[in-house]
């Protein structure tokens, strides 16, 4: 196992487009096709024990250490028996998160515009390893939420602030961590990092309460896969619940030994 992580940029082809030729089509019939895509998608790189970032859905960002660059030819046909678009994709994989989403980016780029009806179903990638790994993951949650804003502000302001909360902490990873984070619902940021300390992850919960008052938990996890290091992630949210820690990393069985 090597000291980096793979990643995949998932991009529908010549998609604007698309979307008003021959005339302009309904917003919700584009939300749902986006929606059951991502689904799929999500399903997929799943199978690999991978995790799926919608980030802006027709732009779609895959977490998979162990999923093969050829595996991604079968998700783009599927793809392209199901829905009326195509997809092309990029995998890059580098020591961080965001070195590795830059890689992909870029095997995208050079193959031309994602507006060029002349780029579709493109599948490129940088140099990969083996056995890329390990993962740290870590998922963050808002102290408080029900209390804070579900049962004392209306719905649009309570989702604005948690947002705007949100935003903060994303720019915070990707600035000073090399870290990539994508919302995951309710209350719920799953962030994708290099090997950081507990101590990086008290500055990153600390920065996000004095910018925004929003206060944060995170519990942290690490492993070969993105599944296997945001279940023990999970694991160690739920001690932060349980004991009103801000911040906790789950021990491995190794690094206990090694202890």
């Amino acid at each position: 196992m090597t000291d980096s992580i793979r990643v995949s940029v998932v991009q529908l082809d010549e998609y604007g487009p698309w979307t008003v030729e021959p005339a302009p089509r309904r917003e919700t019939d584009l939300q749902a096709l986006q929606a059951r895509l991502y689904a799929d998608f999500a399903d997929f790189v799943g199978r690999s024990d991978g995790y799926a970032f919608f980030n802006r859905f027709d732009n779609m960002l895959g977490i998979a250490n162990d999923v093969d660059t050829d595996e991604y030819e079968r998700f783009q046909e599927r793809v392209r028996n199901r829905y009326p678009v195509t997809v092309s994709v990029g995998v890059g994989e580098r020591e961080t998160p965001v070195g590795a989403v830059e890689a992909a980016s870029r095997q995208l780029q050079v193959a031309g515009s994602a507006q060029d009806p002349d780029r579709l179903e493109v599948l490129s990638a940088g140099p990969t390893t083996d056995s890329a790994g390990p993962i740290t993951v870590g998922h963050f949650d808002i102290v408080g939420v029900t209390e804070s804003f579900t049962d004392t502000e209306h719905a649009a302001a309570a989702g604005l602030e948690i947002q705007q909360s949100m935003v903060a902490l994303k720019r915070r990873l990707l600035a000073e961590y090399d870290s990539i984070a994508q919302f995951v619902g309710g209350d719920n940021m799953i962030a994708v990092c290099p090997q950081l300390s507990e101590d990086a992850f008290g500055d990153i919960v600390d920065h996000v309460y004095d910018r925004t008052g929003v206060e944060y938990q995170v519990g942290i996890g690490s492993g070969a896969t993105a599944h296997v290091a945001g279940g023990r992630a999970k694991r160690a949210l739920e001690h932060c619940r349980e004991t009103g820690t801000r911040v906790h990393e789950a021990v491995t069985a190794r690094q206990q030994a090694d202890d």
